[in-house]
């Protein structure tokens, strides 16, 4: 059985917005630097996978 091997970086993505969206959700904007880290690693992680 083979998977596609796009399939864990798809998935660090996901769970990197989903961290991204809840530092915003419960820490507003005052936690601006978690959620751009956390946005930073999605794209990085993006643009190597992709």
């Amino acid at each position: 059985m083979n998977f596609d091997p796009r399939l864990f970086p798809t998935v660090l993505i996901v769970l990197d917005v989903a961290a991204a969206a809840g530092y915003a959700y419960s820490g507003g904007w005052g936690e601006w630097r978690m959620i751009g880290y956390w946005l930073a690693a999605a794209l990085i992680t993006f643009f190597v996978t992709f």
